[in-house]
């Protein structure tokens, strides 16, 4: 874990390059130290329909969502949050400075009694990685 998501208006496309936004998320997510890097998974949505404040269609949104099984102390869950909203924010700050867009970011605990999970994903990562 974690998994994140980000959920997105369709018309930031021509403006944000979501591929680099997703990279940058799983790469901040690994900085923190507090993620295994064979579960971290980012993946990226644009939303079919959206209306946003007026209605008006320049306003865009992004909400980047992090799922990882609970247990984790408080303390460190800020800290992670704040370094990945941190990166995202700064990445997208050139489009905010042009554009109406909304940035949010929510972490939450999955019951680890009821997410099981199993996966080879470690086991194929180069062995510098798998600690």
């Amino acid at each position: 874990m974690p998994h994140i998501t980000v959920d997105y208006a369709p018309n930031l496309e021509p403006d944000v390059d979501i591929a680099a936004l997703c990279d940058l998320l799983r790469r901040a997510a690994i900085e923190t130290g507090v993620f295994p890097i064979s579960g971290v998974r980012v993946r990226a949505f644009a939303a079919t329909y959206v209306s946003i404040a007026d209605g008006a269609d320049q306003h865009g949104y992004i909400d980047i969502s992090l799922r990882l099984r609970g247990g984790r102390d408080l303390e460190l869950r800020q800290k992670a949050t704040a370094h990945i909203f941190g990166l995202a924010e700064a990445f997208l700050a050139p489009v905010m400075a042009r554009r109406s867009l909304a940035l949010s970011f929510e972490m939450r605990d999955i019951d680890p009694q009821l997410s099981p999970k199993t996966g080879s994903i470690a086991t194929f990562l180069p062995t510098d990685l798998k600690g």
